[in-house]
């Protein structure tokens, strides 16, 4: 079985609640107050930590370069002994489902709403306070109270620039589908976001157009990578020409190798899809074992100080009032965004069984 197809067989399992996984995935990384942070540590609004701060155990589909800093700076701040398991959201998400009331975790912080809406629809999170769910607008947050938003990421197409500019674009992703795009496009078929965008797809759209959709781009030979880094990667060194991610990668390959990077990201901006605005969100397990540290760890991430380290450090948008953000962004007041409930984007299964269908998993 191909590692694509391995992840894509996650996705399903996680929407049909079956528990013939993998076994959960073993530590990878465990934050220690001792260990010497990786970003300056910055005041931090915390209450003061008791003689034992204990534990907390959180399973991450954000991947370890982006959020070891902050996760480090938690642990230093409260002392709080922290043990991070990492994979992707969709291998997370069948761990905790696989595990039920077993679960060691105490917080599920997932790359996408659709992920973390699959745990909620399990009724295994536990309702957040008032206290968390108000630094963020009701948008950005589970109606229900079960997760809150951490950072918002805008889909986009990245083209490269030395053979493309704007004006040679589609005004929406049903554009791709004409021939002239044949072999020209890059994309992350067992993505979560690619996977929550399709879901979002089907909701604007309906099922038909969207698998219509999902056939025609497959139709014109688009090149498969494994996720948004390879596809902004390809681009820029003309592998392809367009790319279908999130917005924030290219940023961190422009600090890295300066303005001459042949690729940037366009917004289509039109309400569809397309322009979809995502949220990373965390969620506490209504089984885990620290429920105190585990609404520290979400008030901290909604402190100035995460989101001012995801705004500088990733290249993410802030979700709390006040956070600067880099002046390459468009900024998120300004994107048309579409009519729809990210707390409505759990079906994963049925998006990946529609790629699978679709001919996008080789």
């Amino acid at each position: 079985m191909s590692r694509k197809f391995a992840v894509l067989s996650f996705i399903l399992m996680v929407g049909l609640l079956l528990g013939a996984c993998a076994p959960a995935p073993q530590p990878t990384a465990v934050v220690a107050a001792t260990a010497e942070p990786t970003e300056p540590a910055a005041p931090v609004e915390q209450e003061a930590a008791p003689a034992d701060p204990g534990k907390l155990v959180i399973y991450s589909g954000r991947s370890e370069s982006l959020v070891a800093p902050i996760i480090q700076q938690f642990a230093d701040a409260t002392g709080i002994e922290v043990e991070v398991r990492y994979g992707s959201t969709a291998e997370m998400a069948a761990a905790i489902l696989e595990e039920g009331a077993n679960s060691p975790a105490d917080v599920f912080y997932a790359q996408d709403p659709g992920g973390i809406g699959a745990i909620e629809d399990a009724g295994l999170l536990t309702t957040l306070p008032a206290s968390i769910l108000e630094r963020v607008a009701p948008g950005y947050a589970s109606p229900n109270g079960a997760w809150v938003g951490i950072t918002a990421r805008a889909r986009i197409v990245v083209y490269n620039t030395d053979s493309l500019t704007p004006a040679d674009l589609p005004t929406d992703l049903r554009g791709f589908t004409a021939p002239e795009w044949n072999g020209r496009i890059g994309v992350p078929p067992t993505n979560a976001s690619f996977v929550t965008m399709v879901t979002a797809m089907r909701q604007l759209w309906g099922e038909d157009e969207t698998r219509a959709w999902l056939k025609g781009i497959a139709a014109n030979n688009p090149v498969y990578y494994s996720n948004n880094t390879g596809v902004v990667e390809a681009v820029a060194a003309g592998e392809v020409e367009v790319g279908f991610v999130n917005h924030y990668y290219l940023y961190r390959f422009l600090a890295e190798q300066g303005e001459g990077y042949a690729a940037r990201n366009h917004y289509l901006n039109n309400g569809g899809p397309d322009s979809l605005v995502m949220v990373s969100g965390a969620g506490i397990l209504a089984t885990g074992k620290n429920q105190d540290n585990a609404q520290r760890f979400l008030q901290f991430m909604l402190s100035q100080v995460a989101q001012q380290y995801f705004a500088s450090s990733t290249y993410e948008y802030p979700l709390v009032e006040g956070v600067s953000t880099s002046t390459l962004l468009v900024p998120l007041s300004e994107l048309t965004t579409p009519d729809i409930t990210l707390g409505g984007l759990s079906d994963m299964s049925g998006s990946a069984a529609m790629i699978e269908e679709a001919g996008m998993v080789p």
